[in-house]
């Protein structure tokens, strides 16, 4: 993250934005938030609780890795378990307390070990006390990362690299997730790779992120033309998932972090419903999951703010199919 980028809200802004909870019944299952120990910036587990608890039902998350605590010794590959042992210590107070529970962590590992990166799942399941899921693996490069507030670092074309193709494989015949985090010029690469899979459960973060600065500041309808096309083709893949949210990052142009005060919910639907529509509509509500991406997205919005721009989104929705979005998918996916 670019803290020379970033502005990051006091409560004060949050606050200047209240909002009646909607359909507070609905049990919810978050499967995207972070935890870090950043200075200014720290998220633990009292930060989680204060907005997952803030009105909507809330019953379980799922930590997603953030190349946070990684171990500061030992061999380079087996570093990133440190994450998975500082969350796994945070999930196990969560238990001790009110909900929510954190039930499930997706870690980081280098998949181009390929078929050796055995080793690493197996020390992530080490430390994980039975909550390890998967692996994240960003596809992410920034063309310009000048203009990002938070900047992609994986190399151009990891997509091809043969043994990072075999640790995909290798996460699925091992019963584990993978997922990305990329940007909208590179669905394309997030296709083949998903394609090349076929026996891993893949999950699509974000939307593929489609951007909103820099050169891109001006090209909005044009990339949301290209963006159906691609969402609508890695849909038919039946192994990939879509998480519907993390549209209101720095990156994605919107500037509410910017703003004198943060969005409405129905400020949040007007802007983005149509990213959210196409997207349920090609994969279905059986494979999609409503995600905070907390607190990425909080530079931008309340907690309670969004989970109700989210329920604005699928009002016309049958119960089962809510359910599903806020709910089973995300259960069934991580195995909850």
């Amino acid at each position: 993250m670019n803290a020379n980028r970033l502005t990051v809200p006091g409560p004060d802004w949050h606050e200047q934005v209240q909002e009646k909870v909607l359909e507070p019944d609905i049990p919810i299952v978050d499967p995207h938030h972070h935890l870090w120990r950043r200075l200014e910036l720290d998220y633990l587990l009292e930060d989680l609780q204060n907005d997952t608890q803030s009105g909507h039902d809330i019953r379980k998350t799922v930590f997603v890795e953030c190349s946070a605590s990684y171990r500061d010794s030992g061999p380079e590959h087996l570093k990133p378990v440190g994450e998975t042992e500082f969350v796994a210590e945070i999930a196990e107070e969560s238990k001790e307390q009110s909900k929510p529970l954190i039930a499930g962590i997706v870690a980081h590992a280098d998949l181009t070990l390929g078929a050796s990166v055995e080793e690493v799942l197996e020390a992530h399941e080490g430390a994980g006390r039975g909550l390890f899921r998967g692996i994240r693996h960003a596809l992410a490069h920034s063309k310009h990362p000048e203009h990002m507030t938070i900047v992609g670092r994986s190399p151009a074309g990891l997509y091809e690299n043969k043994n990072f193709q075999e640790g995909v494989r290798t996460l699925g015949r091992l019963g584990y997730t993978y997922e990305s985090w990329h940007f909208h010029y590179q669905n394309k690469e997030f296709l083949e790779v998903a394609a090349s899979a076929p026996e891993t459960t893949i999950i699509l973060d974000h939307f593929g992120t489609p951007l909103g600065v820099g050169p891109y500041e001006n090209e909005r309808e044009e990339i949301f033309e290209q963006w159906c096309k691609d969402i609508a083709e890695i849909s038919v893949l039946p192994n990939v998932y879509a998480k519907l949210g993390g549209l209101s990052m720095p990156d994605n142009g919107f500037s509410w972090h910017l703003g004198d005060r943060p969005p409405t919910s129905d400020e949040l639907v007007g802007a983005q419903k149509r990213y959210y529509e196409h997207t349920i509509e090609c994969f279905g509500p059986d494979r999609c999951m409503f995600e905070s991406n907390f607190p990425v997205d909080r530079l931008s919005i309340s907690y309670h703010v969004l989970y109700n721009a989210f329920k604005k989104m699928v009002l016309h929705f049958s119960d089962s199919e809510k359910l599903e979005m806020f709910n089973g998918t995300a259960s069934r996916v991580y195995n909850l």
